[in-house]
């Protein structure tokens, strides 16, 4: 582990990664960063109001017999400033203006914190996965249905970035070059390089990275596209896969 990486206060945290469909959970050893025990799956409250998903919250950190000490870590669909929840997309609207740590600590009882869900999984990569010896500007890119985006400079997190949504040849990026638009316009590998060649080499004359992380269940298959980008930096694949967002959570709570 490099120099910029703390270690944690504790060797148990508790991870949640808020979903529109799901919301799951599992204790998270910080020693190894992985799972301490099997993650647990609750379906999204409809309508998913900040209680009605703060109730599921405590059940699942109540399927567990945790110390009362373990503080919860909760990866968030949306962007957040210091703790206050500033839009949502994929949630009920009123979470507008929340205070997502004080509602979870509310429903558990013990100490919480709260993350950008990119931003989570790019901290479970950068303590843990595959970018735990690097140094410099580190890219968390995580290819799906969208893109989204964690970027580190010398371990510190610059939150809520939203790279998927630059703008690039008049196109939102992400409406071009996520996994989904491979999917949907049926692209061999070479033609969906192509496009992320030009998103990446945006990036990167932007920010510079020193390693970009490529993360999303679409990672599994990285030698068919990673070996056709050019690019100054070195680009990895994610190593935590969909641990990532949980364990990078619970890391951040630990460290909060």
């Amino acid at each position: 582990m490099s120099k910029h990486h703390k270690k944690s206060k504790h060797d148990l945290g508790f991870g949640i990664d808020i979903g529109g469909s799901g919301i799951k959970g599992a204790p998270v050893d910080l020693v190894a960063g992985e799972f301490a025990e099997k993650r647990t799956r609750i379906a999204t409250p409809q309508p998913s109001t900040p209680d009605a998903v703060a109730a599921v919250i405590g059940e699942l950190v109540d399927a567990y017999d945790l110390p009362k000490h373990v503080p919860i870590g909760i990866a968030f669909p949306g962007p957040i400033h210091h703790g206050v929840i500033s839009s949502i997309a994929n949630l009920d609207a009123s979470w507008a203006g929340v205070n997502l740590p004080e509602l979870v600590e509310s429903a558990t009882g013990r100490h919480s914190a709260a993350i950008n869900d990119a931003d989570a999984a790019g901290a479970g990569e950068l303590v843990y996965g595959a970018a735990k010896h690097a140094e410099g500007v580190v890219l968390l890119a995580t290819l799906g249905t969208g893109i989204g985006s964690a970027l580190f400079v010398d371990g510190h997190l610059v939150p809520n970035t939203e790279l998927g949504h630059l703008e690039i040849d008049g196109h939102d990026a992400e409406s071009r070059a996520a996994e989904s638009a491979r999917a949907r316009e049926d692209l061999s590998w070479a033609q969906w390089a192509e496009r992320l060649q030009r998103y990446f080499s945006t990036v990167e004359f932007l920010f510079s990275p020193d390693l970009i992380v490529i993360g999303g269940g679409i990672s599994k298959h990285h030698e068919e596209f990673l070996p056709l980008l050019d690019l100054r930096a070195e680009v990895v694949p994610a190593e935590l896969r969909n641990a990532a967002g949980i364990v990078g959570a619970a890391w951040t709570a630990a460290n909060d």
